[in-house]
């Protein structure tokens, strides 16, 4: 089998895209002998414009999608490897949450404070830039209404480029792309503020093809511990402290945030 490859979820500049690859390039250099005695290869691809297309490929050996995305479009259609451990505000043992930040040029001070004001999020399928800023209104919307306008934008950084830019008021942006954009982009982060955080949920899950065998899993965890601490220095470039084993069930929450927001009346962003 030539199985295939690609860490594509936190490629915030070509610096750190360079950098996810060469992790994965550590891990097929753990994975060789167990590459080898199968008679197979691993190839580290661009996964193209359709992840969730590239994630149900058959031969996909390691990838990482969003919890949203494994919750459904994905559930029972790959395999569960593990999740990261970044060293980030927000980030607590394989868990994240969306950092919910305003425009400076918004006075409001708080999350109920933005009613009537101007959305913005990445994608609809986005655990972290829709369903926890859903979840995270829902309690202060009315008739099934929060904001004045809802757009989305395609990416985390271009909803941060619209609330600096003043076309949209507030998002919800993954408190690790928010800590990357930070240190790499501080152009775009420095035009927003900091209204809160939402609930906590499953990292970002590293996950594989159902073709792959059951009692390989481990050893892809393993080969991915392996690799970050070959390489402390790109452990650290890449903020990530380690891998924790995951299960379907540590990403149920993001089932109930859902359940609770649509129990609230507040089906979608708006």
């Amino acid at each position: 089998m030539q199985w295939l490859a690609a860490l594509p979820m936190y490629n915030v500049t070509r610096a750190l895209a360079a950098d996810w690859r060469a992790l994965l390039v550590h891990v097929r250099e753990h994975l060789a002998d167990w590459l080898s005695a199968r008679g197979d290869t691993l190839e580290i691809v661009d996964p193209g414009p359709d992840f969730t297309a590239f994630w149900l490929r058959d031969n996909v050996l390691l990838s990482q999608t969003c919890g949203y995305p494994l919750v459904h479009a994905l559930a029972d259609r790959v395999r569960l490897v593990g999740a990261p451990d970044f060293d980030v505000p927000g980030c607590d043992n394989g868990s994240y949450r969306s950092v919910i930040v305003a425009g400076r040029h918004v006075d409001a001070q708080s999350i109920e404070a933005c009613r009537g004001l101007r959305g913005a999020y990445n994608e609809d399928d986005s655990n972290s830039g829709m369903n926890l800023f859903r979840h995270a209104v829902a309690p202060f919307a009315h008739d099934g209404r929060f904001f004045a306008s809802v757009t989305k934008t395609g990416a985390h950084l271009a909803s941060l480029r619209a609330l600096a830019e003043r076309r949209a008021d507030v998002a919800a942006i993954d408190c690790v792309t928010f800590a990357f954009t930070q240190s790499h982009l501080p152009e775009l982060t420095d035009g927003v503020r900091v209204l809160g955080m939402t609930a906590s949920s499953g990292a970002l899950p590293y996950i594989a093809s159902m073709c792959v065998p059951q009692d390989s899993l481990g050893t892809i965890f393993q080969a991915l511990a392996d690799a970050l601490a070959h390489d402390p220095a790109l452990a650290a470039r890449l903020r990530l402290k380690g891998v924790v084993r995951r299960t379907q069930a540590d990403y149920a929450p993001i089932l109930d945030y859902e359940r609770d927001a649509i129990g609230r009346g507040y089906p979608r962003l708006a």
